[in-house]
């Protein structure tokens, strides 16, 4: 697809597979890291567990529960909704609780992870901050490149004044048609896989730049999506060939991991042509063959909600929440408003790791990119 912005040949070279060594370096990802810190020997197991969880909680304050668990170390990190931001300074003060809980953690020597969806347009949880434009307006505005920049420095900025440290954007999404799933609240920057790959590298650069991590979602891509076809509802099946999930859907996601993006979120979506058994978030032919193989991204994989409607033929939140480990996720996201979905997670990895089914040398490798992560954070 012919487009005014610029794409690297080695941009090129990757979206068509043709560089051959991806498999054997995902594999070589997989490999032990260096010794732990002192202070993480003193973690159960359970609390290592925890240190991939992301928990959520209704309303505008975190209950005692809440608290207790990131004192006793048992909590990676929260997310936010519009529900627990009645007001700016309200999470602030929430999150300064939240950050001198965890100072009594035996976690304390790694921050919390703290997260929300500052997506622009529609989506921003943190109400009347940048990112004011959509990515859609952002891909028709007349400089899209300075206006990516402009957003992704927005976004951070908005985060950092409240205390969080990640957000969950940029969408890397290619919308195939106007009104789509991502297209009807503006969330993907164009149908032009080179553009959204352009354009969101600039904002995860932009970001990233103010300390605050970036994550390009929803691998391997939902702009396929029709309108109705919501994961969060219900099971999504996406019948696109898989020459074109690569060299549309994933291509997008190419320029935005040379940029260093420091996460990539999962989509709930299945793929048959390329993993005809599993969503993407559940499936080690996506996560581990075709994002760590043949893209070579290098950094955190974080799920979707684990409360979704489309994983509904897959058990469970303990369950869902091993089979994402299996398949080689390093972030669990229980985001269902609910403290008891982050436990029912944590208790049944750790008892995956105790029965053999979890491989324990992945699971340290996956809790070392974990621990990088939050150790770059504020």
């Amino acid at each position: 697809m012919s487009s005014q912005f610029p794409v690297s040949r080695r941009t090129v070279l990757r979206a068509g597979g043709v560089i051959g060594s991806g498999l054997a370096l995902g594999v070589a990802s997989t490999q032990p890291a260096q010794a732990d810190p002192p202070w993480f020997a003193k973690l159960s197991l359970e609390q290592q567990v925890g240190q991939r969880v992301i928990f959520s909680y209704p309303g505008p304050d975190p209950s005692d529960e809440m608290f207790q668990l990131i004192k006793d170390g048992m909590v990676g990190g929260l997310i936010f909704f519009g529900e627990n931001i009645p007001s700016l300074s309200h999470i602030a003060d929430v999150v300064a609780d939240l950050k001198a809980a965890h100072a009594q953690s035996p976690a304390s020597a790694t921050p919390l992870v703290l997260t929300t969806d500052q997506e622009g347009g529609y989506i921003r949880r943190l109400r009347g901050q940048e990112p004011i434009l959509s990515e859609k307006k952002i891909g028709a505005s007349a400089d899209p490149l300075a206006e990516a920049t402009k957003a992704g420095t927005g976004a951070g900025e908005a985060l950092k004044a409240v205390g969080m440290n990640l957000n969950l954007a940029p969408v890397e999404d290619v919308y195939r048609e106007e009104g789509n799933f991502d297209d009807q609240w503006e969330r993907s920057y164009s149908s032009d896989p080179a553009v959204c790959g352009t354009l969101g590298a600039a904002f995860v650069r932009a970001q990233q730049a103010t300390g605050v991590a970036a994550t390009a979602k929803h691998y391997p891509g939902l702009g396929w999506a029709t309108r109705a076809e919501n994961t969060d509802l219900g099971v999504v099946t996406l019948t696109q060939p898989a020459a074109e999930i690569r060299a549309v859907d994933e291509f997008a996601f190419t320029p935005v991991i040379e940029a260093g993006v420091q996460l990539v979120m999962t989509s709930w979506a299945t793929y048959p042509a390329i993993d005809p058994d599993y969503p993407a978030g559940l499936s080690k032919i996506f996560v581990g063959e075709e994002l760590r193989g043949r893209q070579q991204f290098r950094g955190v994989t974080i799920t979707d909600a684990l409360e979704a409607g489309a994983l509904e033929p897959y058990g469970d939140t303990g369950e869902r929440s091993v089979l994402s480990a299996e398949a080689g996720m390093d972030v669990l996201l229980a985001s269902g408003r609910d403290v008891a979905q982050g436990t029912d997670a944590v208790t049944a990895v750790a008892a995956a790791l105790r029965s053999g089914r979890l491989n324990p040398g992945h699971f340290k490798v996956a809790l070392t990119r974990v621990q990088r992560l939050r150790n770059s954070l504020g």
